[in-house]
């Protein structure tokens, strides 16, 4: 039998309902963070909100930055449609955060609607952000609030200015009120915000005769080219007072070439209701950057790599400015540890990856294309060289101590504690499961492509071509004095019967 639409819809409405909190319905301010869209222009079957800007998804940057510019005790609604349980899963449960479903993507204007719809309170603002603009930061949204709640404005748009080629700008164009008419004399409306005219009705105007908009009982005429060259652009962050947008939002239709309900349309509605609409403009044009096509994806990840490296790059040494990755999470640590005013001496190869759950000390060398992946412990002075991989699932611990070394090419993975001075030499593999740890002592020497599994190694031993599958290596003392080394330790063969001369 045939699945029903609305069946499945029922499934994806109470898995979103158990990964949303309860809204405080006195909660001065609510954040619609609009995720509902799969993207088409970037041609991936993932959804364009879980392509990820600097290692964490786009629509988590956005939904941490509302976070931090509204405060903790404003709620936030976030708007899902294509993949939703995905998109949802990757921003998480979280305090005062609700999931709310668009079922068919009809436009923005419906996505807001839907949003507001799981909002229980219609008095407090609305801030409406767009889940691919994955440069947003906190501090951006801060400014933006505290500019709309000094002015008073019942709605108010963030834009920005387009710096390339205009007919390569794809974002809804600003019109704004002349400084002069047509016969030269000033205009008192002059700079206020008529609408957002999208790209693709702009596209769609005949050349031979000017677009036409009311504004306060007067008609301004613009040609389409220079709709075009407009370079001041609509970034998609709105503010509200909540009870005006609840009023008008319904207004809204989808005549446009698009078919859609626009959100943008609201502009126009408002001021033909009489309602005050004013205008903020983003003091960096880096945070309003939204992509659709891969290209503007990689763009937004070179400037989160190049402002990554300017907050960090006289703090630690960082081989190739151009190649590496370090969390959000560690950058802020390294901050930290500067901040003691103790030299750091950190110092990060070539296309190294350091994960989000790395800790960091000083004197650790990453060499490059190393890879750290997981919850990762670095002691004092442990050098990790070139093409290691140590990574951990998310609910195991690995540890490396003081002055340790790990050589080329080696693979360190699971729950793990290497000790002290103890050096890993290259093509070495070393696994600790839930079950069965590895935990490797102070002062050792494992060297000659050795696996060891789940195994323990006490201190002062040398390992050789060896694998160690669930094993204790003890410490053994000849009679003078030095130390038993392991060699050739290998274990029985198995499946000899499968095996003939040719």
């Amino acid at each position: 039998m045939a699945i029903k639409t609305e069946d499945v819809r029922n499934g994806i409405l109470t898995q979103l309902d158990a990964l949303s909190s309860p809204l405080d319905p006195i909660a001065p301010s609510t954040a619609i963070i609009l995720a509902a869209g799969h993207g088409k222009r970037i041609r991936s079957e993932t959804s364009k909100m879980l392509h990820e800007i600097w290692g964490r998804p786009t629509v988590v940057r956005v939904a941490d930055a509302a976070r931090q510019g509204l405060g903790p005790e404003a709620n936030q609604i976030i708007v899902v449609g294509i993949q939703a349980l995905d998109v949802a899963r990757a921003a998480g449960r979280r305090e005062r955060r609700a999931f709310a479903y668009q079922a068919e993507q009809i436009g923005t204007g419906d996505a807001v609607r839907v949003g507001l719809n799981a909002s229980p309170n219609g008095e407090g603002n609305v801030y409406v952000f767009p889940g691919d603009m994955g440069l947003l930061t906190g501090a951006a949204v801060s400014a933006f609030r505290e500019q709309f709640e000094s002015q008073d404005a019942d709605m108010m748009v963030l834009t920005g200015i387009y710096e390339g080629d205009p007919a390569d700008n794809s974002y809804g164009r600003i019109l704004r009120v002349p400084e002069r008419d047509e016969s030269g004399q000033p205009l008192e409306d002059a700079g206020q915000v008529i609408e957002i005219k999208n790209q693709a009705d702009i596209l769609a105007l005949p050349d031979d005769a000017p677009y036409e908009v009311e504004h306060r009982g007067r008609v301004y005429r613009f040609t389409r080219q220079a709709l075009i060259e407009t370079r001041e652009f609509n970034t998609s962050v709105y503010a509200f007072k909540g009870p005006p947008l609840k009023a008008h939002i319904d207004e809204l239709t989808a005549e446009n070439a698009q078919g859609e309900i626009y959100f943008t349309d609201l502009i126009r509605l408002f001021n033909q209701r009489g309602l005050v609409v004013r205008d903020a403009q983003a003091a960096d044009n880096d945070v309003a950057l939204a992509f659709n096509v891969k290209s503007v994806l990689k763009q937004m990840q070179a400037i989160a790599r190049r402002q990554v490296y300017e907050r960090i790059k006289d703090i630690i040494t960082i081989q190739d400015e151009e190649d590496f990755y370090i969390a959000d999470e560690v950058v802020a640590q390294v901050e930290e540890m500067d901040g003691d005013g103790v030299p750091v001496d950190i110092f990060i190869g070539q296309g190294a990856w350091v994960g989000p759950g790395v800790r960091l000390s000083r004197g650790v060398h990453i060499g490059h294309r190393s890879v750290l992946d997981g919850n990762i412990v670095l002691g004092r002075g442990v050098q990790v060289r070139e093409n290691v991989l140590l990574s951990t699932f998310a609910h195991q611990t690995m540890k490396i101590g003081d002055f340790s070394e790990v050589l080329e090419g080696d693979i360190l993975k699971g729950n793990l504690e290497v000790g002290s001075r103890t050096r890993i030499e290259s093509r070495v593999n070393i696994t600790g499961s839930d079950e069965y740890p590895a935990r490797i002592g102070n002062c050792v020497t494992i060297k000659g492509t050795s696996y060891l599994f789940g195994s323990v190694v006490e201190d002062d031993l040398l390992i050789e071509h060896s694998v160690l599958i669930r094993k204790r290596a003890e410490r053994v003392v000849k009679k003078d004095g030095s130390i038993q080394p392991i060699r050739y330790v290998l274990p029985q063969p198995e499946g000899l019967d499968s095996i003939q001369n040719l």
